[in-house]
């Protein structure tokens, strides 16, 4: 069973106890290109919260790289050094610890909010700036050079958001919950962008129908006659936006990825040709009725690494170990190992355990 621990560079550093916390995984999914997050560090001995005001890349920003271009990384301005991942990654490898390289792709509030063009656009014309889309082909660009500066030097890469982020999002003071319908959401979530509108075209559809039926349907749940045709064009970008990425790089990589091909997000929808370009998934398995979830992303024929985190459940995570194993999942990546407190992190044990018995039957 491959086990990995997920980590930001800030619970590395500066942390001795943070390797003991490893005990029982084979690899630490380090983020090297994140987006903005405020992080708790509880068993930190320097501090107990992390502000990351904005998407940031965590390995040297090369200006020989950047330059000219306009969507470009920031170095993080709450660390100290210009290479965190780096230096947190050689203290993990001294422990005998793989390294992958944790890579957000198209989630950057930064560059939504300065480059409103490049962001999604729903229905209504209402942007979303966190979100990047695919479509554009300086967005993909982006990608690929943040995915090559990120990984430079790790043993694998873990690439999130690889592909396109819709209208549900965690941001400060979010007031959306319960206002839509799923219908409704995977409607919102749909990119109406100029270069998502000429995907349409060029299956034959007319942009202002589709946008006038999308309005309606999202008001009314109601379905669409050309949902099969909004799907090719999000997921024909996902695959030029993968295809570019991979191309630059030369480790073992895993994608966060929903087995359901409608999914928007940090684990977007697989395509049909997604899973034989890299070799695993890892797909969310949270809540603890997950199963299913991941016994659809095994029917892939790829290895599955089922994504849980130990913040939400105070009890039953061991038996829902043993359901992912028995739904297939070759894998556990647990979500967090900086920010799970004290009293936490004997669950993080508890599943390792019940995985590994579950593998020895």
């Amino acid at each position: 069973m491959r086990l990995t621990g997920h980590a930001y560079p800030w619970d590395v550093l500066g942390d001795p106890g943070f390797v003991s916390r490893t005990a029982g995984l084979s690899t630490v999914a380090l983020a090297a290109a994140y987006h903005s997050v405020r992080a708790a560090t509880p068993l930190h001995p320097s501090h107990q919260l992390v502000e990351a005001r904005y998407a940031a890349l965590y390995r040297p920003v090369r200006e020989s790289v950047w330059r000219g271009r306009r969507l470009r990384p920031l170095p993080p301005a709450w660390l100290s050094t210009t290479d965190s991942f780096g230096e947190a990654a050689t203290v993990l490898r001294s422990a005998g610890l793989t390294v992958s390289a944790w890579v957000v792709l198209t989630h950057n509030s930064r560059l939504g909010t300065s480059y409103p063009d490049v962001a999604v656009v729903n229905c209504f014309g209402d942007r979303y700036p966190y979100a990047l889309c695919p479509s554009r082909a300086e967005v993909r660009e982006y990608a690929a050079t943040l995915a090559a500066e990120a990984a430079d030097g790790a043993d694998e890469v873990s690439l999130e958001a690889c592909g396109q982020l819709g209208v549900t999002h965690q941001s400060h003071h979010e007031k959306t919950d319960g206002a839509w319908t799923p219908t409704a959401q995977r409607w919102l979530s749909v990119c109406c962008c100029d270069a998502c509108q000429a995907g349409w075209t060029d299956r034959g559809l007319d942009a202002p129908w589709v946008l006038s039926t999308l309005r309606e349907a999202v008001r009314t749940s109601g379905t669409v006659p050309f949902e099969n045709e909004l799907l090719a064009v999000r997921q024909a970008a996902t695959d030029l936006l993968r295809a570019e990425v991979l191309a630059n790089l030369s480790v073992p990589v895993t994608l966060h990825a929903h087995p359901d091909p409608w999914v928007t997000g940090a684990s977007p929808g697989l395509t049909p040709t997604a899973g034989a370009d890299v070799a695993g998934l890892v797909v969310p398995a949270w809540p603890l009725d997950s199963a299913p979830v991941v016994r659809a992303a095994v029917a892939t024929g790829r290895p599955v690494d089922a994504y849980v985190t130990v913040l939400q459940a105070d009890e039953g995570l061991a038996d829902h170990a043993r359901r992912l194993t028995e739904a297939g999942a070759t894998g556990l990546a647990f979500y967090h190992l900086g920010l799970a407190p004290s009293w936490r992190q004997p669950m993080i044990a508890e599943m390792i355990e019940a995985t590994r018995a579950r593998a020895a039957e």
